[in-house]
């Protein structure tokens, strides 16, 4: 199975593979005990036509970064590597601090970091991980500009950014893509994030587009997730939220049935209908998975699928939030 390389150039003229790996559940400890076993599902990623890898500073921090550099180092030339700074790190230490910071000598700092542990000479495209409302978007905009004239980032792009902060930032620079949740049990940038994003030309990238694995339909009422885990504290997992939502992971699985594909292959595949330009951020530990999610990239949706799953999707009202409240509070700025 390959990636097929349908995505058009956006601003700047960035092209990559319909689908993109996200690195964030690898390394996440200081002690990596599946460092090897990670490094090599993504350069078989690399080897299934994948090129274009997410990872970020915050997650580790630093290891991720590192372990992505070493899996990609061999492979540099055939891959582009997207990157992220904006959460509060110890450029010294690697310790989180808590919350956010865009302050341009963070950013500066945060870049040179993240250079030597990815052990390149350039970021693909860097992120602003979540927005500072302490710091104007104009500064956040300008220091990413500064890094680009310097030959240090290629492409500037943003997360879970409003509309508002979208706006302020490209008209210092262009921003190339938007890192936002989107599937089909979160569909809230249909409203405003999607038609601002087709109007200034920049390229959507959906995280969490299986719904953080529950439109896969291998989690049920009596899945549990470790005490660390995100999932955990999200209430749209909850016991008396998971009857309500499952009916889309019914809809996925009737769709599969005819199309002879899995729900997370129509999953995908739904989001890569939507728009041509849009690119499906997905992450898995496994490679059997990376192989089923990358077959949606040969899965026909045609029109009467769409309309049916657009009918009986509208009609189903998902239950709970997609991030504990103090998550939220870092979102849409």
């Amino acid at each position: 199975m390959e990636v097929g390389k349908n995505q058009q150039p956006r601003h700047g003229g960035l092209k990559v593979s319909a689908l993109a790996l996200g690195c964030m559940g690898y390394g996440k400890s200081r002690e990596i005990e599946d460092r090897a076993e990670m490094i090599t599902l993504i350069r078989q990623a690399v080897e299934r036509g994948g090129d274009f890898f997410d990872t970020a500073a915050v997650y580790g921090p630093w290891t991720n970064e590192e372990m992505v550099g070493e899996a990609l180092a061999p492979l540099r030339d055939q891959v582009k590597i997207a990157t992220k700074f904006g959460w509060n790190i110890d450029q010294r230490t690697g310790d989180h601090l808590g919350g956010v910071s865009s302050r341009p000598d963070q950013i500066r700092r945060a870049v040179e970091g993240s250079l030597r542990r990815l052990k390149i000479e350039t970021i693909d495209l860097l992120y602003q991980h979540r927005v500072d409302p302490e710091v104007p978007m104009e500064d956040v905009a300008g220091t990413v500009k500064e890094l680009i004239q310097q030959g240090k980032v290629r492409y500037f792009g943003l997360s879970e950014a409003g509309v508002n902060s979208i706006r302020r930032a490209h008209a210092v620079h262009p921003v190339t893509a938007l890192q936002s949740e989107y599937s089909l049990w979160t569909r809230e940038p249909e409203t405003e994030i999607i038609p601002t994003l087709e109007e200034l030309g920049i390229g959507p990238v959906p995280f969490s587009p299986l719904g953080r694995g529950f439109l896969t339909g291998k989690i049920d009422v009596n899945t549990t997730f470790k005490s660390n885990y995100l999932r955990g504290n999200i209430s749209r997992f909850a016991p008396e939220a998971h009857k309500a939502n499952q009916a889309l992971v019914d809809l996925l699985r009737r769709a599969g049935e005819r199309l002879r594909a899995i729900p997370a292959q129509i999953a995908l595949a739904w989001l890569l209908a939507r728009k041509p330009w849009i690119v499906p951020l997905f992450g898995t530990c496994k490679l059997e998975r990376l192989e089923e999610n990358l077959g949606a990239i040969n899965v026909d949706l045609g029109a009467e699928d769409l309309s049916e799953i657009e009918s009986v999707a509208g009609a189903i009202k998902v239950e709970g939030d997609r991030y504990p409240p103090e998550h939220m509070k870092r979102t849409g700025l």
